[in-house]
């Protein structure tokens, strides 16, 4: 067996979980307003727990709801009110032989539902506040959005420093929540003592300044979390497990908590009879790109050092976390660097991702692509979702059902979104032929896996998923009016992707200027005429080779040629600060480009994610690339632009100029497809420029409707 590790049993205190694979316990804001488990979250874990996981812990149940808790949508296990929805979540994760575990949480000084009430939010010393480095990059819409529990009335940002009373009550709660969790079913409790929540407030000497016995030496900032772990025992019994999820490190804190006090604090709790320690960490919340370096890590394995330094001081189990990769995960288990490997993104593209490993089928799984789509919902009060995997937040609803009949069914254009309803409709039962006009599938997502890999991983799970349903495939074909006539399908799906017209800028035909679709020719070779148009002859030549040796056909090599050629000068100027513009801009300028980005509206980079949006421009400041907002080129003259903007107009100089606007919607295709009577659909960018997450939910709506 591949994952002879992963897939292995293992015990948590006197429970045995079926394998090592754990869903980490995130947010999700499916739980009902009131604070009970309905259909909505019940359909979402369990989903998971059908996916062959081997325990699901629920995420950031609040001990005190409604005081205490962090989002309108949170799940509440404050009293016995909430037995029901919780007894019934458990039973359904349970009963396809998945564990089921509850987190347990006390927001403290996050505690948004508080400020929205006019409540003072409990914290172990009044913090300090760090400047706001978020709401710069958020739309008006977002940051409405984001500020709307403040801007309530009766809203009030207040706290109340815990005196000894407040303490008692609150290792009350907790020990009280854990007993509910076991009357409801569940198998375990975490302690969610990270991420900047109450217990961790204690533990963090950035935010503890306390001069009693819960302050000062890491002791005393950790009497609390003993507290908390002796009462749980006490209340819901010695053989109920329990465990912690604590901080390895605080980044971007310059007096939080280290690796040395996260270390000592893992063997306190183990001392005081914790069962495992699930191993995170944090970040400044001030900054919005800490998030992406804690707790939501961007960088592969970014936690597993932490984890192995824990794991070489205790006895009981460590669960590592932190975008970990099968295949990392199962050396991780064979070195005994943790005992268990927790998932939360994986699990949300792929809820069937631990039975594809045991099948023996890891090419079938689904991959996340590290977009932020699912965490950015909740900086907004939405709930969680995917951008490659439509059900996920909305499993009671979108089911995939066979179709009352089977049809004959063209999908036109081979990117995510034509893939996606090609794969759906054959599912369904449909007979499905895939026509794509160019040498390979990907569509524009080829390129921009060039750009940032992640999305190359979505294109090859595409690929062979349509390959292995046995779609009908047909490569370098154009669809016209003799091709409809010829194939006559039942039904066509129109998948072809965006129009991408050059702006209205004098300038824009010389050499030197690249549409998006060109500066794709350029490094794929895929039209010779722009290759001619474009390229001195001895660069065409080469490119010519590279195709011949099949360097060109794969985003890899591609992207490793991009390191010592591109057919782009020094200085490059990208007009548009989009998604596409700016993951350009940072490609170019990893690669020694001096780049400038130049963008008519207020804000860069809108279609991103709000945290991957926060990562990009963070990395594009370090990288020295130059945003310019509310600017508007009015002309290319040879190597100069002149912008206008601001009160102003300036000429910046550039050897290469890229245009990253323009994309719109192309229904021209469809329009020739029902002008010859055909029952015709349309998917993704055609009908309205979507990206990854609009294409992939669109095409599945398609193709359920089929």
């Amino acid at each position: 067996m591949r994952f002879k590790q992963l897939l292995s049993s293992g015990r948590i205190g006197e429970l045995e979980l079926r394998n090592r694979i754990i869903m980490t316990p995130m947010g999700s804001n499916l739980s009902e307003e009131n604070g009970h488990c309905g259909e909505r979250i019940q359909a979402y874990y369990e989903s998971r727990a059908k996916g062959g996981a081997g325990m699901l812990i629920v995420g950031v149940a609040s001990i005190a709801w409604p005081a205490g808790s962090c989002n309108p949508n949170q799940v509440a296990i404050s009293t016995d009110e909430f037995l029901p929805g919780l007894r019934a979540l458990a039973q359904r994760i349970k009963q396809h032989g998945c564990r089921a575990a509850v987190q347990l949480q006390h927001a403290g000084k996050i505690a948004v539902c508080d400020i929205a009430a006019g409540r003072p939010m409990l914290v172990p010393s009044i913090p300090s506040h760090s400047p706001d480095e978020m709401s710069a990059a958020l739309t008006p819409d977002e940051m409405a959005a984001f500020v709307k529990s403040y801007s309530k009335k009766g809203a009030k940002v207040q706290y109340k420093v815990a005196d000894q009373e407040d303490i008692r009550k609150l290792i009350e709660q907790f020990a009280a929540a854990a007993e509910r969790a076991r009357r409801a079913g569940f198998d375990g409790v975490e302690l969610h003592a990270g991420h900047g929540y109450i217990l961790s407030e204690f533990l963090s000497p950035d935010v503890n300044f306390r001069e009693d016995e819960y302050g000062g030496c890491l002791e005393n900032r950790a009497r609390l979390l003993v507290e908390v772990i002796h009462a749980v025992k006490a209340k819901a019994g010695s053989d109920f497990p329990v465990w912690c999820r604590i901080d390895a490190l605080e980044f971007r804190v310059e007096e939080g908590i280290s690796l040395a006090d996260a270390v000592e604090t893992a063997a306190i709790a183990e001392a005081a009879g914790a069962d495992a320690i699930h191993v995170s960490a944090y970040a400044n919340p001030s900054s919005g790109a800490g998030f992406t370096e804690a707790p939501l890590v961007h960088r592969s394995g970014g936690y597993l050092a932490y984890a192995a330094a824990i794991k070489a001081r205790l006895r009981i189990p460590v669960i590592a976390v932190g975008r970990i990769e099968p295949e990392v995960a199962e050396q991780v288990l064979e070195r005994g660097d943790a005992d268990f490997i927790a998932m939360g993104r994986k699990l949300l593209a792929d809820p069937e991702l631990p039975n594809k490993l045991l099948r023996g089928e890891p090419e079938a799984i689904r991959p996340c692509i590290y977009c932020y789509t699912c965490v950015s919902r909740i900086f907004v009060n939405d709930h969680v979702r995917c951008a490659v995997n439509a059900r996920t937040g909305f499993e009671q609803d979108v089911i995939v059902a066979p179709a009352e009949q089977s049809r004959h069914v063209l999908v036109i254009g081979g990117g995510p979104a034509g893939m996606e309803v090609a794969r759906v409709a054959a599912l369904r039962g449909h007979r499905v032929t895939l026509a794509e006009q160019g040498r390979d599938l990907g569509g524009t997502v080829f390129f921009s896996s060039i750009v940032y890999p992640e999305n190359g991983k979505l294109i090859t799970y595409l690929a062979g998923q349509v390959q292995k349903l046995d779609v009908d495939i047909r490569l370098d074909t154009v669809v016209d009016r003799t091709f409809l006539g010829a194939l006559g399908p039942d039904a066509v799906v129109v998948a072809t992707g965006a129009r991408r017209d050059a702006p209205p800028i004098p300038g824009t035909q010389q050499s030197h200027v690249f549409s998006g679709d060109e500066l794709r020719a350029l490094m794929t070779g895929d039209d010779p005429r722009v290759v001619k148009a474009k390229l001195p002859w001895w660069q065409g030549m080469l490119l010519l080779l590279a195709g011949i040796f099949g360097i060109t056909r794969r985003a890899s090599w591609l992207r490793q040629l991009s390191q010592w050629w591109m057919p782009v000068g020094k200085r490059v100027s990208i007009i548009g600060g989009g998604l596409v513009g700016l993951e350009l801009a940072e490609f170019l300028a990893e690669r020694g480009r001096q780049v400038t980005v130049i963008e008519e509206g207020d804000k860069f980079g809108i279609e991103l994610a709000i945290v991957r949006r926060w990562r990009v421009l963070e990395d594009l400041q370090h990288l020295g690339v130059e945003l310019m907002n509310n600017s508007t080129v009015s002309s290319i003259d040879g190597h100069s632009l002149l912008l206008a903007g601001k009160g102003r107009q300036i000429s910046i100089e550039a050897d290469t100029v890229i245009l990253a606007s323009g994309a719109t919607g192309d229904l021209s295709m469809a329009q020739l497809s029902r002008g010859l009577g055909l029952e015709t659909h349309v998917a993704g960018d055609c009908d309205g420029v979507g990206y990854i997450e609009g294409a992939i939910r669109s095409a599945h709506a398609v193709a359920r409707a089929l």
